[in-house]
Protein backbone atom coordinates (compact mmCIF):
# COMPACT_ATOMS: atom_id res chain seq x y z
CA UNK A 1 0.00 0.00 0.00
CA UNK A 2 1.40 3.39 -1.00
CA UNK A 3 1.69 5.89 1.89
CA UNK A 4 -0.58 8.89 1.64
CA UNK A 5 1.10 12.26 1.02
CA UNK A 6 2.02 14.32 4.06
CA UNK A 7 -0.25 17.25 4.91
CA UNK A 8 1.03 20.78 4.35
CA UNK A 9 -1.19 22.62 6.83
CA UNK A 10 0.33 24.80 9.61
CA UNK A 11 1.36 23.31 12.96
CA UNK A 12 1.21 25.03 16.36
CA UNK A 13 4.06 24.17 18.74
CA UNK A 14 3.96 25.40 22.34
CA UNK A 15 7.09 25.73 24.45
CA UNK A 16 8.82 26.35 21.13
CA UNK A 17 11.60 28.71 22.21
CA UNK A 18 13.94 25.96 23.35
CA UNK A 19 14.45 22.27 24.03
CA UNK A 20 12.10 19.70 22.54
CA UNK A 21 9.68 22.38 21.33
CA UNK A 22 12.31 24.18 19.26
CA UNK A 23 13.58 20.87 17.89
CA UNK A 24 10.06 19.82 16.90
CA UNK A 25 9.39 23.15 15.20
CA UNK A 26 12.58 22.71 13.16
CA UNK A 27 11.74 19.22 11.90
CA UNK A 28 8.16 20.23 11.10
CA UNK A 29 9.32 23.28 9.11
CA UNK A 30 11.85 21.11 7.29
CA UNK A 31 8.99 18.83 6.22
CA UNK A 32 7.39 21.78 4.42
CA UNK A 33 4.71 22.81 6.92
CA UNK A 34 4.29 26.38 8.21
CA UNK A 35 4.94 26.62 11.94
CA UNK A 36 3.47 28.77 14.71
CA UNK A 37 5.78 29.05 17.72
CA UNK A 38 4.32 29.92 21.13
CA UNK A 39 6.31 30.41 24.30
CA UNK A 40 5.99 32.32 27.56
CA UNK A 41 9.31 34.15 27.01
CA UNK A 42 8.82 36.97 24.43
CA UNK A 43 12.50 37.51 23.67
CA UNK A 44 13.33 33.81 23.45
CA UNK A 45 10.44 32.90 21.16
CA UNK A 46 11.13 35.88 18.90
CA UNK A 47 14.76 34.79 18.60
CA UNK A 48 13.77 31.17 17.98
CA UNK A 49 11.34 32.27 15.29
CA UNK A 50 13.98 34.40 13.58
CA UNK A 51 16.49 31.54 13.59
CA UNK A 52 13.97 29.14 12.09
CA UNK A 53 12.72 31.65 9.54
CA UNK A 54 16.29 32.19 8.33
CA UNK A 55 16.63 28.55 7.26
CA UNK A 56 13.03 27.50 6.58
CA UNK A 57 11.25 27.76 3.25
CA UNK A 58 7.83 28.02 4.91
CA UNK A 59 6.04 30.77 6.88
CA UNK A 60 7.09 30.99 10.54
CA UNK A 61 5.16 32.96 13.16
CA UNK A 62 6.44 33.46 16.72
CA UNK A 63 4.30 34.82 19.57
CA UNK A 64 4.54 35.14 23.34
CA UNK A 65 1.53 33.34 24.84
CA UNK A 66 0.96 32.16 28.41
CA UNK A 67 -0.73 28.80 27.82
CA UNK A 68 -1.82 28.60 31.46
CA UNK A 69 -4.49 31.21 30.59
CA UNK A 70 -7.17 29.69 28.32
CA UNK A 71 -8.82 33.08 27.96
CA UNK A 72 -5.88 34.10 25.74
CA UNK A 73 -6.31 31.28 23.25
CA UNK A 74 -9.00 32.76 21.02
CA UNK A 75 -7.13 35.99 20.32
CA UNK A 76 -3.77 34.29 19.88
CA UNK A 77 -5.21 31.66 17.53
CA UNK A 78 -7.02 34.28 15.47
CA UNK A 79 -3.73 36.16 15.11
CA UNK A 80 -2.01 32.98 13.96
CA UNK A 81 -4.75 32.09 11.49
CA UNK A 82 -4.57 35.55 9.96
CA UNK A 83 -0.96 34.82 8.96
CA UNK A 84 -0.80 31.07 8.22
CA UNK A 85 -4.44 30.02 7.87
CA UNK A 86 -6.29 27.20 9.72
CA UNK A 87 -4.12 25.06 11.97
CA UNK A 88 -3.74 21.41 10.98
CA UNK A 89 -1.40 20.16 13.69
CA UNK A 90 -0.63 20.78 17.37
CA UNK A 91 2.37 19.71 19.46
CA UNK A 92 2.17 20.66 23.14
CA UNK A 93 5.75 20.96 24.39
CA UNK A 94 5.16 23.70 26.97
CA UNK A 95 5.97 22.34 30.40
CA UNK A 96 7.09 23.24 33.90
CA UNK A 97 8.35 21.19 36.83
CA UNK A 98 8.25 21.75 40.58
CA UNK A 99 10.79 19.74 42.56
CA UNK A 100 8.79 19.62 45.79
CA UNK A 101 7.60 16.35 47.36
CA UNK A 102 3.89 16.00 48.05
CA UNK A 103 4.42 16.41 51.80
CA UNK A 104 5.57 20.01 51.24
CA UNK A 105 3.84 20.95 47.99
CA UNK A 106 1.37 23.86 48.06
CA UNK A 107 -1.95 23.74 46.26
CA UNK A 108 -0.94 26.78 44.22
CA UNK A 109 2.30 25.13 43.03
CA UNK A 110 0.38 21.95 42.16
CA UNK A 111 -2.14 23.92 40.08
CA UNK A 112 0.59 25.81 38.22
CA UNK A 113 2.21 22.62 36.97
CA UNK A 114 -1.08 21.01 35.93
CA UNK A 115 -2.30 24.19 34.26
CA UNK A 116 0.69 24.30 31.91
CA UNK A 117 1.39 20.61 31.37
CA UNK A 118 -2.10 19.13 31.25
CA UNK A 119 -4.94 21.66 31.29
CA UNK A 120 -3.43 23.73 28.47
CA UNK A 121 -3.05 20.62 26.33
CA UNK A 122 -6.71 19.74 26.71
CA UNK A 123 -8.21 23.16 26.22
CA UNK A 124 -5.91 24.17 23.38
CA UNK A 125 -6.82 20.98 21.57
CA UNK A 126 -10.49 21.81 22.14
CA UNK A 127 -9.98 25.32 20.77
CA UNK A 128 -8.36 23.83 17.66
CA UNK A 129 -10.98 21.18 16.92
CA UNK A 130 -12.79 23.24 14.24
CA UNK A 131 -9.46 23.73 12.43
CA UNK A 132 -8.28 20.15 12.85
CA UNK A 133 -11.50 18.51 11.70
CA UNK A 134 -11.81 20.76 8.64
CA UNK A 135 -8.54 19.53 7.10
CA UNK A 136 -7.29 16.18 5.94
CA UNK A 137 -4.39 14.61 7.84
CA UNK A 138 -4.60 16.68 11.03
CA UNK A 139 -2.82 15.48 14.15
CA UNK A 140 -2.20 16.30 17.81
CA UNK A 141 0.86 15.29 19.85
CA UNK A 142 1.08 15.47 23.63
CA UNK A 143 4.47 15.29 25.33
CA UNK A 144 4.34 12.83 28.19
CA UNK A 145 7.32 11.61 30.20
CA UNK A 146 8.93 8.48 31.53
CA UNK A 147 7.82 9.84 34.90
CA UNK A 148 4.21 9.38 33.82
CA UNK A 149 4.93 5.66 34.00
CA UNK A 150 7.39 5.19 36.86
CA UNK A 151 6.85 8.32 38.97
CA UNK A 152 9.43 10.10 41.11
CA UNK A 153 9.04 11.18 44.72
CA UNK A 154 10.54 14.64 44.22
CA UNK A 155 8.20 15.72 41.39
CA UNK A 156 4.67 14.50 42.18
CA UNK A 157 2.87 17.33 40.38
CA UNK A 158 4.94 16.80 37.23
CA UNK A 159 4.46 13.02 37.30
CA UNK A 160 0.71 13.43 37.80
CA UNK A 161 0.43 15.98 35.00
CA UNK A 162 2.25 13.75 32.52
CA UNK A 163 0.22 10.69 33.50
CA UNK A 164 -2.81 12.87 32.86
CA UNK A 165 -1.51 13.69 29.38
CA UNK A 166 -1.48 9.98 28.54
CA UNK A 167 -5.04 9.50 29.73
CA UNK A 168 -6.20 12.61 27.90
CA UNK A 169 -4.50 11.47 24.69
CA UNK A 170 -6.49 8.24 24.77
CA UNK A 171 -9.72 10.12 25.39
CA UNK A 172 -9.04 12.65 22.63
CA UNK A 173 -8.12 9.87 20.22
CA UNK A 174 -11.43 8.16 20.95
CA UNK A 175 -13.29 11.42 20.30
CA UNK A 176 -11.34 12.79 17.35
CA UNK A 177 -10.12 9.64 15.60
CA UNK A 178 -13.48 8.96 13.94
CA UNK A 179 -13.36 12.56 12.70
CA UNK A 180 -10.02 12.03 10.97
CA UNK A 181 -7.66 13.51 13.56
CA UNK A 182 -4.75 11.46 14.91
CA UNK A 183 -3.87 11.97 18.60
CA UNK A 184 -0.65 10.52 20.00
CA UNK A 185 1.75 10.89 22.91
CA UNK A 186 5.52 10.71 23.12
CA UNK A 187 7.18 9.81 26.44
CA UNK A 188 10.78 11.04 26.49
CA UNK A 189 13.26 10.03 29.16
CA UNK A 190 15.61 12.58 30.70
CA UNK A 191 16.41 15.17 28.01
CA UNK A 192 18.96 17.99 28.28
CA UNK A 193 16.58 20.95 28.08
CA UNK A 194 16.37 24.22 30.04
CA UNK A 195 13.91 22.50 32.40
CA UNK A 196 16.67 20.16 33.57
CA UNK A 197 19.58 22.59 33.34
CA UNK A 198 19.93 23.09 37.10
CA UNK A 199 19.75 19.38 37.80
CA UNK A 200 22.33 18.57 35.13
CA UNK A 201 24.75 21.11 36.58
CA UNK A 202 24.98 18.80 39.60
CA UNK A 203 27.40 16.11 38.42
CA UNK A 204 26.11 13.51 40.88
CA UNK A 205 22.48 14.08 39.96
CA UNK A 206 23.29 14.06 36.24
CA UNK A 207 25.05 10.71 36.64
CA UNK A 208 22.06 9.28 38.51
CA UNK A 209 19.72 10.43 35.74
CA UNK A 210 21.95 8.85 33.10
CA UNK A 211 22.07 5.66 35.15
CA UNK A 212 18.28 5.37 35.13
CA UNK A 213 18.16 5.54 31.33
CA UNK A 214 18.32 2.33 29.29
CA UNK A 215 21.09 3.82 27.15
CA UNK A 216 22.89 5.17 30.25
CA UNK A 217 22.94 8.74 29.04
CA UNK A 218 20.81 11.87 29.12
CA UNK A 219 19.11 12.45 25.78
CA UNK A 220 19.25 15.45 23.50
CA UNK A 221 16.25 17.40 22.10
CA UNK A 222 17.18 16.53 18.52
CA UNK A 223 16.59 12.85 19.31
CA UNK A 224 13.13 13.44 20.79
CA UNK A 225 12.13 15.54 17.80
CA UNK A 226 12.41 12.46 15.58
CA UNK A 227 9.34 11.02 17.30
CA UNK A 228 7.24 14.01 18.33
CA UNK A 229 8.02 16.12 15.27
CA UNK A 230 7.42 13.27 12.85
CA UNK A 231 4.00 12.52 14.34
CA UNK A 232 2.88 15.97 13.28
CA UNK A 233 5.06 16.42 10.21
CA UNK A 234 3.83 13.41 8.27
CA UNK A 235 0.86 11.13 7.94
CA UNK A 236 1.64 7.47 8.66
CA UNK A 237 0.11 4.79 6.45
CA UNK A 238 -2.23 3.70 9.27
CA UNK A 239 -5.80 4.90 9.47
CA UNK A 240 -6.39 8.43 10.74
CA UNK A 241 -7.11 8.48 14.42
CA UNK A 242 -4.96 5.47 15.31
CA UNK A 243 -4.38 5.68 19.06
CA UNK A 244 -0.66 5.15 18.96
CA UNK A 245 1.42 5.60 22.12
CA UNK A 246 5.15 5.89 21.72
CA UNK A 247 8.03 6.08 24.12
CA UNK A 248 11.07 7.95 22.86
CA UNK A 249 14.46 6.67 23.95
Amino acid sequence: MNPQPSPDSPVLVTGAASGIGAACAAVIAASGRPVVLWDLDPAAVTEAGARLEAVASVPVLAAAVDVSKPELYAGALDAARSVVGPIGGFVHCAGVVDSTPMSRLSAEAWRRVLEVNLTAFGFLTAALIPDLTSQDGSSVVGIGSVNALVGQGAIPSYSASKAGVLGLVRSLAAELGPRGVRVNAVCPGYIATPMLSRSLEDTGRAERMAGLAMLKRVGRPRRSRASSGSFSAARPPSSPGARSWWMAA
